[in-house]
């Protein structure tokens, strides 16, 4: 997984255990507030959105939720399901909740029986995917995982190759994935954790862990995404560090977090998501505003 940077904590003990049902009930909550984010972020393309005057109901969700509802549903005792969260992806998948077009080639193989390894690798020209969506939908699965870092990084991999063979793309998954367990676990031990630093040491090296130690120096939102990006190119470098610094900053305070994702334009409905989860990873449900969980399309009966 990459070495931790030399002055970053390599881990962080926790002083709890996590029971199946309670595993659930964390990783619902860190969806409800990706699925909100999203849901809220993709209506910022139809029209400016102003946190303090929502648009009316419904708001649908897109790809983001999708993937992360198959994620959840894969969830159990020991590794991650690999094959059983392809199957899902390639199932539910629908192309008009807003996939990339490689997205809807490679879960339309996977559908039709091409097995997910050789998906992923073929993408892009045999580069695999350097792009955001494993960290879109990671966020449940750090959750679920509160209680080990390191073990929430390894499981975070696991999840990102599924549809993602490029490292960076994977860097992205493992990055979110750790930042919900922190977030959470932070949320169960009463304290406010150093959330970008721990991130970073457990992201393997590369653009998007240089992305998350540059972001420890950002103070403002409209500089944090210049230096950073604001998932305009839809990649884990130029999408992850930013929203990872959104939920650092705001991640006692959801409203905040999905305004300032807004605020900063791009990959919105993304970004949205990312900080989303980690944030309500941290605040439980309480922390989202009951009018906007109300607004979100609701979650497909698949789920459970």
């Amino acid at each position: 997984m990459g070495g931790a940077v030399g002055w970053l904590p390599s881990d962080v003990p926790m002083s709890f255990i996590l029971f199946p049902g309670t595993r659930l009930a964390l990783a619902l909550e860190s969806l409800a507030g990706l699925s909100v984010g999203d849901a809220l972020g993709a209506q910022h393309f139809v029209a400016r959105v102003d946190t303090t005057d929502p648009p009316p109901a419904p708001w649908p969700w897109t790809d983001d939720t999708e993937e992360a509802c198959c994620l959840v549903a894969a969830l159990g005792e020991g590794d991650f399901d690999r094959d059983g969260f392809a199957d899902r992806l390639g199932r539910h998948h629908d192309p008009y909740r807003g996939y990339g077009p490689g997205a809807v080639v490679m879960l339309r193989e996977i559908r039709e029986g091409l097995p997910w390894p050789i998906a992923a690798a073929a993408a892009f020209d045999g580069q695999g995917s350097a792009g955001n969506g494993a960290a879109m939908r990671a966020a449940p699965l750090g959750a679920w995982h509160a209680d080990s870092l390191a073990h929430a990084a390894a499981q975070g991999a696991r999840a990102a190759e599924v549809t993602h063979a490029h490292p960076e793309g994977i860097a992205g998954g493992v990055a979110v994935t750790v930042a919900a367990a922190v977030a959470t676990a932070g949320r169960l031990d009463g304290h406010r954790p150093a959330l970008l630093r721990t991130v970073a040491a457990h992201t393997p090296e590369g653009h998007v862990r240089d992305g998350l130690i540059r972001a420890g120096r950002l103070r403002d939102v409209g500089e944090a995404a210049y230096e950073l990006g604001n998932g305009a190119r839809a990649m884990a470098r130029d999408t992850v560090p930013f929203a990872v610094w959104v939920a650092d900053r705001f991640l006692d305070d959801y409203p905040a977090a999905i305004a300032a994702c807004l605020r900063a334009g791009g990959d919105v409905d993304t970004t949205c998501a990312i900080a989303g989860g980690i944030v309500a990873a941290y605040t439980g449900l309480a922390g989202i505003p009951e009018d906007w969980l109300a607004a979100r399309e609701p979650l497909p009966k698949w789920l459970g």
